[in-house]
């Protein structure tokens, strides 16, 4: 079994950084992708920042430029660092990964709890 475990969360005013980390733990051969999906009271989830594992990235355009994803390969970790936030990104924060599974080498997606942001104006 695998295991997302997402930290970082919290409230922060606007303009201020936070810093959301997801560490991925289990039977894991290999992580393909990792990613950040956010959804707001009353939205559909969407999609945030991705990294796969050759290090390319890419970020939805209300971010470009504000957040950063990177991945620690070795540690089987994802962050999202998140610059001059703005009320708009107030959401639950999810992490994704696209994990081949230790035991059937098979490609599974999994999902973290969620962590809330919060930014106020």
């Amino acid at each position: 079994q695998v295991q997302l475990v997402e930290s970082g969360g919290g409230l922060v005013q606007a303009g201020g950084s936070l810093r959301l980390s997801c560490a991925a733990s289990g039977s894991i051969f290999t992580i393909n992708a990792m990613g950040w999906y956010r959804q707001a009271p009353g939205k559909q989830r969407e999609l945030v920042a991705g990294i796969i594992s050759g290090g390319s990235t890419n970020y939805a355009d209300s971010v470009k430029g504000r957040f950063t994803i990177s991945r620690d390969n070795g540690k089987n970790t994802v962050y999202l660092q998140m610059n001059s936030l703005k009320p708009e990104d107030t959401a639950v924060y999810y992490c994704h990964a696209d994990i081949i599974s230790g035991i059937s080498l098979l490609a599974y997606n999994y999902w973290g709890q969620g962590t809330q942001v919060t930014v106020s104006s």
